[in-house]
């Protein structure tokens, strides 16, 4: 039985309706991101027990495994709750080696479309974002493969990820764009400017890393007394932090724990004062 969602929520596209604490479904697979992991029923228990938390908006992409992300939420989720929202990406190769190569061409677009729509699942895709500008292609060119794939019905809305402010414009320009994957959080901020052109156009902002790598409490050492005087842990507070620092601001914080996961939808229930907030923002 689904529980009530703590944090407020989003309209992507102003039409699809997120609560705005996601779930990124990267940390799902084996390890580099390659392979499925090594105990798929502990998955199949995160993903579900997100569903119970009241977490409807699921992020992935087909180049997490590859594959295997997309297909653990069909084998976990499918038929999916009608108020599940699930984002995948299409756009970057892997090798054994773990490289991250981007392939922006049309055809191989949408080919990944084709391969992403079996694994879901689905007909449509609720949200199909570009997962990284490929230099070898031009930009528009990929653009405009998605909105066409988006006018043949099998994509819902469309997003970007990695991306800077002239070619979110330049995206724009050729189709509506729902929403943006940028890297960003408490103690990484240098898409401020493609956050600000996303709040000025209602377009949905998901940080990805958005809790940091590694010790993020060494790069914002007031994340130490703010999390105290709250009890919380410093990646409650820095999820807190986002939530309050832009309304279009959709976190997707990825994990295959569920002790962790639950400790990250709790943080929608913290509310920081003007003091910490500004704390943690300077």
């Amino acid at each position: 039985m689904a529980t009530e969602p703590r944090s407020d929520t989003f309209d992507i596209g102003g039409e699809v309706t997120v609560h705005r604490l996601g779930f990124g479904a990267m940390r799902l697979t084996g390890e580099n991101i390659i392979g499925r992991p090594d105990d798929p029923d502990a998955a199949t228990d995160v993903l579900s027990r997100a569903v119970d938390l009241g977490i409807n908006f699921f992020d992935t992409a087909d180049s997490y495994g590859p594959g295997v992300s997309e297909r653990l939420l069909r084998e976990s989720l499918h038929p999916y709750p009608d108020e599940l929202v699930i984002a995948t990406k299409g756009g970057l190769l892997r090798n054994r080696s773990g490289d991250w190569i981007p392939r922006g061409d049309p055809d191989y677009l949408r080919n990944a479309l084709l391969c992403s729509l079996d694994r879901l699942g689905v007909d449509k895709i609720d949200l199909y974002q570009y997962h990284r500008p490929d230099p070898d292609v031009p930009f528009a060119d990929s653009i405009t493969a998605l909105a066409e794939l988006k006018d043949d019905g099998v994509i819902n809305h469309i997003g970007l990820s990695n991306v800077d402010v002239t070619q979110l414009d330049q995206a724009r320009e050729i189709v509506e764009i729902a929403t943006v994957q940028n890297e960003y959080n408490v103690a990484v901020r240098d898409s401020e400017s493609v956050l600000e052109a996303c709040e000025n156009a209602n377009i949905g902002f998901m940080p990805w890393s958005p809790i940091g790598a590694g010790s993020i409490e060494k790069r914002v050492p007031a994340l130490e007394s703010v999390a105290e005087a709250h009890e919380a842990t410093h990646h409650q507070i820095a999820l807190a932090w986002l939530l309050q620092h832009s309304p279009v601001m959709l976190p997707i914080p990825g994990t295959s724990s569920i002790e962790h996961l639950e400790e990250n939808a709790a943080a929608a229930d913290i509310e920081l004062s003007e003091d910490e907030y500004r704390q943690l923002r300077d």
